[in-house]
């Protein structure tokens, strides 16, 4: 998993609340277990229209919004199904960092087991962040994980909490395998003293008669 320190890049403007894993991407798209491809289809049914061509009133089909890597989004972003494919799909796109006054839970923890930081917000806060997105490439958003503070384009240094140990694992790029890993050692150790105390499991099965 891509490490995630500090990112400086374009902010979409989304004022959509209920933003549901449905309307993320659409469950006829959730036939790969691959994390990879499902940018394309990333909000499809606002992003395109019946016929397959883009929408030019959605923001991620307009310039600078299509290389956007922030995300300013309205109340409960995320509800609906638990579906995992929602943050590869953002991931994907490019999206790195979501911010909102709210998420569903499980889009939450989805997003920082796949490398994307949710921070939450004061509505308020979120509206303001939308006012500077809409200026668009003109306005730059700096999200300082380290620091936990989303910095302005005036400058203004607006402080975000995110649990310790999220953060952490964030930092260093650490997904649940990556976890697992840093244990590699330890693993190791087990297994060769579990093979010395009962050789016989670990032995290879006898040809059949």
């Amino acid at each position: 998993m891509q490490p995630f320190t500090k990112l400086t890049g374009i902010a979409a403007p989304l004022p959509m609340a209920n933003v549901d894993t449905d309307k993320i991407i659409p469950a006829r798209f959730l036939k790969t277990i691959k994390r990879t491809g499902l940018g394309k289809n990333l909000f499809d049914a606002i992003r395109f229209r019946a016929d397959g061509s883009e929408n030019p009133d959605f923001v991620l089909n307009q310039e600078p919004y299509r290389r956007a890597e922030i995300l300013i989004a309205g109340p409960n972003f995320g509800c609906g199904s638990s579906r995992e494919h929602a943050p590869w799909a953002l991931l994907d796109f490019g999206i790195r960092c979501v911010i909102a006054p709210d998420f569903a839970d499980i889009f939450h923890n989805n997003c920082f087991k796949n490398g994307i930081l949710p921070i939450r917000l004061p509505q308020e806060i979120c509206e303001q962040l939308m006012q500077d997105a809409r200026l668009g490439a003109n306005s730059r958003i700096t999200i300082d994980l380290e620091a936990q503070e989303v910095v302005r384009p005036n400058g203004e240094r607006i402080r975000f909490e995110v649990d310790a140990f999220r953060r952490h694992c964030l930092l260093n790029g650490l997904d649940d395998i990556g976890l697992t890993m840093q244990r590699q050692g330890s693993i190791d150790s087990f297994e060769e003293k579990a093979a010395a105390a009962r050789p016989w499991l670990s032995s290879a099965p006898a040809d059949a008669a």
